[in-house]
């Protein structure tokens, strides 16, 4: 039971706190955690419990939560410079360096950068560039945008229409406009006798038939999600990306990856795009661009929506869209000090190291009766669970059985994250092997203690 002390972190929280994205009923169970430190993948709340961190925080802190050297490019810029915009022809030395370095890292030969202070914002911003350069070029009614069931591209009015959840009907979203396809996840969403290659070339059939139906010349982009992070961890079907791109192409509708999740070495490449071998139109980065020491969100165009982009901003003389922390000087330094970190000090190497690690160990836990599927791609992975294994039938809701999981392995010392009926991983990536180990091991006792609890298994 939660800490009612009248003056507790808890009782403080509760009194003043209005929560999002929280489990309201295990709240008011439980308490507030209130975290007040971190120690590498750990976190150490009020009370002194130390949590080993399985979300990375929100899939952001990469590098651990004390990492000496971003703090300190942080610290530095704080003293040259503790804040400035990019708007009206200024912007700081960090922020310039910063686009090189994000351009010279992405998949294409060059491009543009513009800044947001999240990935929500990010998307956004992406769509009003589409929106622009519609009416720019002399397709006003390029306005339609196609996603993904159970794609998450983030809570703005604009990204959350583009993310294809349930719960957005709570606010009446989607706007019109925004047409979600099938979500290509070949072990729920397969018929019966039907191969994944078959599943793949179905959904390469939807997606044509959406377009002949709606019209090309009223689609303005697809937005994708090279593996769906917040919809459970949903690697796409074999030849997915391969099936779909050249479809788009064909008809001009631009290709934009949202990496706001995979980039940065989630995925075992510095790209998702780049695991699954396909070069998008535009990159939407953020989480893991400043391993979460700062907030911060880019879009990053490649060359045709660059050029095109530019000649139509300096046609009407301006595009007039922005945030006051734009290509903020203390972001962007941490951002260049963490592209450092990932790529040359280790951290996707150690990714790559301890996927094999995290694979087997997701497939061990996959064995009891009441996981119907593990699933991933480099750190990032879901164990699914299901009342018959044989049928894929999900338990019923009332049990909350993801929500019971995640909450007893907080009992234990560890922080995972539920998502519909899935345990979802994403460690940080300076995780030991020693560390993997115990967080399965307190995962696999969390599974046994509430699969006991609900009479499965």
């Amino acid at each position: 039971m939660p800490d009612t002390a009248p003056n507790s972190w808890e009782a403080r929280a509760a009194a003043h706190s209005f929560y999002g994205f929280t489990d309201l009923p295990s709240v008011r169970a439980r308490g507030t955690v209130v975290v007040s430190h971190g120690e590498g993948p750990y976190v150490v709340d009020t009370n002194g419990r130390r949590y080993l961190d399985a979300n990375s925080g929100l899939w952001n802190m990469v590098a651990g939560f004390d990492h000496a050297g971003l703090a300190e490019a942080a610290q530095e810029q704080y003293a040259r410079l503790p804040g400035y915009h990019a708007f009206f022809g200024r912007m700081s030395d960090q922020t310039v360096m910063l686009s090189e370095r994000l351009v010279e890292v992405s998949p294409f030969a060059r491009g543009r950068v513009f800044y947001t202070n999240s990935g929500s914002e990010a998307n956004d911003t992406m769509l009003k560039m589409l929106w622009f350069l519609g009416r720019a070029e002399g397709q006003p009614e390029r306005r339609k945008i196609l996603t993904r069931v159970n794609g998450y591209h983030g809570v703005t009015v604009a990204a959350a229409s583009m993310t294809g959840k349930p719960y957005n009907d709570l606010f009446g979203l989607p706007l019109p406009g925004f047409i979600h396809l099938t979500c290509p996840h070949y072990w729920r969403e397969g018929r019966e006798d039907e191969t994944e290659t078959q599943f793949t070339a179905r959904l390469a059939a939807e997606l044509e038939e959406v377009i002949a139906r709606e019209g090309a010349e009223t689609i303005a982009g697809f937005v994708a999600e090279p593996v769906m992070g917040a919809g459970g961890v949903i690697p796409p079907s074999a030849g997915y990306f391969q099936a779909i791109g050249p479809i788009l192409k064909r008809h001009g509708i631009p290709l934009i990856a949202d990496e706001v999740i995979c980039g940065f070495g989630r995925t075992g490449e510095v790209w998702g795009c780049q695991t699954y071998d396909f070069t998008p139109d535009a990159i939407i980065s953020s989480k893991a661009l400043t391993a979460g020491y700062f907030p911060m969100g880019a879009v990053i165009l490649g060359p045709e929506l660059a050029d095109r982009l530019q000649a139509a901003a300096e046609d009407a003389e301006d595009f007039p869209h922005g945030f006051t922390a734009s290509g903020h000087p203390v972001g962007c330094a941490i951002a260049l000090k963490a592209i450092d970190v990932v790529l040359n000090e280790g951290l996707l190497d150690n990714v790559r190291a301890l996927t094999p690690r995290f694979e087997a160990g997701l497939a061990r836990l996959a064995e009891h009766p009441n996981i119907g599927e593990w699933r991933g791609k480099g750190l990032m992975g879901a164990l699914e669970a299901v009342a018959d294994k044989t049928t894929k039938t999900p338990f019923p809701g009332k049990l909350s059985v993801s929500e019971r999981i995640a909450n007893t392995c907080t009992d234990h010392g560890l922080i995972c994250r539920p998502l519909g009926q899935s345990i979802v991983l994403c460690p940080p990536f300076i995780l030991t092997d020693a560390q993997m180990d115990e967080m399965f091991d307190k995962l696999e006792g969390a599974l046994k203690q509430v699969f006991a609890e609900v009479g499965a298994g």
